[in-house]
């Protein structure tokens, strides 16, 4: 049974408080998973969270403030410790790869694990597999900053009634989708078109072109919200996004589900991003908290 879904094992900006560990954000997407951001503490908070080192596909880190890369050297170790038998790819700001260094080998350790370094360095595709296309997008933070999304490619979904109907069942289905035809019988006799899904990740920012790029369409947007829309100049000034602003983008890029997460400690109260947000946006708002699991949506007719 194939599983999507957001385990956030993080939700702070900067500094943790008592409620909030440092970022953390693992994608389970299939077979796959990405780690993005791994901050401080982000090792136990996988543990805590039921998922294992060996969960992990890809670390896929925007920056290098330490709230988003200082859990690298803890989960490297695991994957060695655990002894994890698959490839491991990082992908980060080629600018920053001498703090990747500095982190993957932090303290002495026994380096067991394949850890494949795949610097970023302008925008586009990162990664292709069967997940679909991971592709990333520089966003406007003062130290170089991307973004990433995952791109399912668009498919056929199967009508059972119609092969019935045309006497195909089993690998003859197989086959009939990876050629195209079989016996005379076309894909598209069977099938009706099925769009991809969109997963996009968008972490310290202002507003740029990018951040609505990565945003387009995403069946679910995890976005920085540090902070509220009273202090609009104070994020402006930090290269932040307010609550309102990811809302206006997930309202613009027609997002299905909206995640707000990163924020600031001089907030307590999680209901002041979700009332602000709620103003802008008509679907679904999710105020991350730690440990959560967000589902991705189950996919939309049409869509």
């Amino acid at each position: 049974m194939t599983v999507r879904e957001l385990i956030v094992l993080g939700t702070a900006s900067q500094v943790p408080t008592r409620q909030r560990n440092h970022n953390g954000y693992l994608l389970r997407w299939d077979g796959e998973g990405f780690l993005f951001d791994p901050g401080d503490g982000s090792q136990r908070q996988l543990l805590r969270s039921g998922a294992a080192a060996s969960d992990i596909t890809r670390i896929c880190i925007t920056h290098f403030h330490g709230d988003h890369c200082l859990g690298v050297p803890g989960i490297v170790q695991r994957l060695s410790l655990d002894r994890v038998p698959h490839t491991v790819h990082a992908h980060f700001p080629r600018s920053g790869a001498h703090f990747f260094e500095r982190l993957r080998y932090a303290s002495a350790f026994y380096d067991a694990a394949d850890v494949k370094e795949e610097p970023v360095a302008e925008d586009g595709l990162v990664a292709e597999g069967k997940f679909g296309r991971l592709e990333a997008y520089r966003l406007d933070h003062g130290i170089d900053s991307f973004g990433y999304r995952l791109v399912e490619p668009d498919g056929h979904r199967m009508l059972p009634d119609k092969l019935k109907e045309h006497g195909i069942h089993g690998p003859q289905v197989r086959a009939l989708q990876q050629d195209g035809v079989f016996n005379g019988v076309r894909l598209e006799d069977v099938s009706e078109p099925r769009k991809g899904q969109r997963f996009a990740f968008v972490m310290d920012t202002r507003l740029c072109d990018n951040v609505y790029e990565l945003a387009d369409q995403a069946d679910l947007l995890v976005i920085e919200s540090t902070y509220l829309a009273r202090d609009t100049k104070l994020a402006g000034d930090h290269g932040h996004l307010t609550a309102q602003q990811a809302a206006r983008v997930a309202r613009d890029c027609r997002v299905r589900k909206l995640v707000l997460t990163h924020f600031s400690q001089r907030y307590e109260n999680p209901a002041e991003f979700h009332a602000e947000a709620a103003v802008e946006f008509d679907g679904e708002i999710v105020i991350a908290r730690d440990l959560d699991r967000v589902p991705v949506p189950k996919r939309a007719t049409g869509r």
